[in-house]
């Protein structure tokens, strides 16, 4: 089920806010019964909506041209993290992303 919650934000390259909404539903399922879900659940909500507040400043600097770079290597930078947060939760150990702003405390 961690390895689900982070597979579910690549929902958000389909349905608008489906990076965030993705994890949210499976951490919320089963946060209570599994701590490693719960844990993995805070790390990858944290990230995401993260990524969502660097994606807003990326929109902003697109009228200064940089923007538009900066968002393609934010989109990169999160599909790989993502991916290896998955290949870790599959190990059994809980991947700290980096740059992720914390919101959910752990």
């Amino acid at each position: 089920m961690a390895v689900a919650v982070h597979l579910a934000s690549f929902s958000g390259y389909l349905i608008p806010l489906g990076s965030i909404l993705g994890p949210l539903i499976v951490w919320l399922m089963k946060r209570d019964e599994i701590a490693f879900v719960d844990q993995c659940g805070r790390n990858c909500l944290n990230f995401k909506i993260s990524i969502v507040v660097y994606a807003l400043i990326c929109m902003i600097l697109m009228f200064i041209g940089i923007g538009f770079f900066l968002f393609g290597i934010l989109a990169i930078f999160d599909i790989v993290v993502t991916i290896i947060a998955a290949m870790k939760a599959s190990e059994g150990i809980c991947y700290r992303y980096p740059m992720a702003i914390s919101f959910f405390k752990s």
